[in-house]
């Protein structure tokens, strides 16, 4: 889920002058509702949510059983120590339940903004290229592993070998997923050990329905998977837009959505991607409709997005039409 914090025209909701709190009370009422737990979207630059290791621990402290995500972090921003370091600390207040997705990240609101982060391509690298590159070093740090030389006369006493950063949660580094835009970085995230995340976009690789792309995208990451010989099994999440129309509120709001069919756009001057539809109708049509969406019946798991720009309230009410009378027919627990 994520925040849009500028007016939205239909809605007598006003904006918060942040993301933090309404994403807090939205994510503990959606734990409350039966959620699995809520996954945010992280963007620099925008009134939304730019550095999400306090909200996610936040969440963690508040909560006890739900899931506590991302989908995605921009790993061109990052430093991966800093990271690892924040990451452990989350992971551990919430008690081992934060699945952190990452990814070489997605259309920006300036230019090249990772380099006001003090952050350059090497030579004959590109910007994607340097956010592959600060997750494999994040994947290593993330083993727990030594690999510091400790200061002879050091503040503290320090245990025997070399030094990992601290402070470490076991167990993190399997729950690292990838948010995949074309097969080739899905594969790329299977031979590496990451869970796969697939949002509403890809690149448009073969012309085919979003739906069917996106399934044959996750077919290409398990067999990468089994091939690369991983000893446990992977999650694999597709990101849809659902709506249940319940009430006159729903219907002015998405009853005469235009995103009943996929869109085609470019993400730059040579990536054309294909954006899949988004889904509005009674539960009954709804159910009916998502049974044929190949890319869901081959995912674990689905991540609901929400329009936080219409209230905490609001979406409490979008995701308890979604539990309570899409779910159950499509025999999602």
């Amino acid at each position: 889920m994520f925040w849009h914090l500028a007016p939205f025209p239909p809605s007598r909701t006003r904006p918060p002058p942040h993301a933090l709190l309404p994403s807090l009370l939205l994510s503990v009422a959606a734990g409350e509702l039966g959620g699995d737990g809520p996954y945010s979207r992280v963007h620099h630059f925008a009134r939304q949510l730019s550095s999400p290791f306090a909200l996610l621990a936040a969440v963690g402290a508040r909560t006890s059983r739900i899931e506590i995500g991302t989908g995605v972090i921009d790993m061109r921003y990052e430093n991966p120590h800093y990271m690892a370091e924040d990451a452990g600390a989350a992971d551990l207040i919430s008690g081992g339940r934060l699945q952190l997705g990452i990814s070489r990240g997605s259309p920006e609101q300036i230019i090249d903004g990772w380099r006001h982060f003090g952050y350059q391509p090497a030579e004959g690298e590109s910007d994607a290229d340097m956010g592959r590159r600060h997750t494999e070093v994040l994947l290593d740090l993330l083993r727990g592993e030594g690999f510091a030389k400790p200061n002879p006369q050091p503040m503290f006493p320090n245990p025997p070998g070399l030094l990992r950063l601290e402070p470490f949660s076991a167990g993190l580094r399997d729950r690292i997923w990838w948010g995949a835009g074309s097969n080739a970085t899905a594969v790329w995230a299977a031979k590496l050990g990451m869970n796969l995340q697939s949002s509403t976009l890809k690149d448009d690789e073969t012309g085919e329905p979003f739906h069917i792309q996106q399934a044959k995208q996750i077919r290409a990451y398990r067999a990468a998977w089994r091939e690369a010989g991983h000893a446990r099994e992977p999650r694999v999440s597709v990101s849809r837009s659902i709506f249940a129309l319940m009430d006159e509120r729903d219907r002015a709001y998405f009853g005469n959505s235009s995103r009943d069919g996929d869109q085609i756009g470019f993400l730059d001057e040579k990536t054309r991607a294909i954006f899949g539809r988004g889904y509005a109708a009674e539960p009954d049509v709804l159910i009916a409709e998502l049974k044929q969406d190949e890319a869901i019946a081959e995912a674990d798991t689905l991540l609901l997005t929400v329009p936080n720009q219409l209230g905490v309230d609001y979406n409490v009410h979008v995701i308890e039409s979604i539990l309570t009378h899409v779910a159950p027919g499509l025999g999602w627990r």
